[in-house]
């Protein structure tokens, strides 16, 4: 009678294992859309930037390269927001705007469309209550009443823009900043090295671009803001 031999030989799966290398069309078909996907998202969703001043420490320090996020502020009706997540200017964030005399700057959001604003003592009060900074930093400096108590009915600081300084007179309200539509106050974090909206006036919502993703590359130094 014979016997079975299954099993009693050694497995040859093994020998139909191969290691698979692409060919020549391949990996260049391969190539093509790793780089298309990244044209892509460089023009419609991300952009780097550079951070050139002090005015966002310590949150954002000089020499940090930052992704910005261009899709999440896209206008209605465009086609990447139907791709990608997307919402309205919120109170407290970070945003990338053009403006007139720089072609980005960084700044964080304080005062939304209809919001009654006043500064006391360097403090944010908006609709009658202070709001919560942790992320805000004020280095030791000479007193400035326009800086620190705004907004000011007399024209102390030859930085302000006259502009701005006649268009806000016109919007005062028992000593608070009433914010028109589609417009929104803006501040850097290190309150006392900041030019900001308190010189030169609202951004407007045309004007809000993108929102700092990541910091992705950093040559900066220690803050200056930093408690020692």
């Amino acid at each position: 009678m014979s016997t079975s031999a299954q099993g009693q030989g050694p497995s040859t799966h093994w020998l139909e294992r191969r290691l698979y290398l692409p060919t020549v069309p391949e990996a260049l078909a391969s190539l093509l859309r790793t780089v298309v996907v990244a044209l892509f998202l460089l023009t419609f969703v991300l952009q780097p930037y550079l951070i050139p001043s002090e005015s966002m420490e310590r949150t954002l320090l000089v020499g940090d390269f930052l992704l910005v996020n261009k899709q999440v502020y896209a206008p209605s009706g465009s086609l990447t927001q139907y791709l990608f997540p997307y919402r309205e200017v919120a109170r407290g964030d970070i945003v990338v705007f053009h403006n007139p005399q720089h072609p980005y700057l960084v700044k964080r959001v304080v005062g939304l469309p209809g919001d009654r604003l006043r500064i006391k003592d360097g403090r944010v009060i908006v609709n009658g209550y202070v709001l919560y900074e942790p992320y805000a930093a004020f280095e030791p400096v000479a007193g400035n009443p326009f800086r620190d108590d705004f907004p000011a009915r007399v024209y102390t600081d030859p930085e302000v823009d006259p502009v701005w300084w006649k268009q806000m007179q016109s919007l005062i309200r028992d000593g608070e900043l009433v914010v028109p539509q589609g417009e929104y106050f803006v501040l850097g974090d290190n309150r006392n090295h900041s030019t900001d909206s308190r010189y030169w006036g609202f951004v407007s919502r045309q004007q809000i671009v993108a929102r700092p993703l990541v910091i992705y590359f950093s040559l900066s130094r220690p803050s200056t803001t930093d408690v020692q």
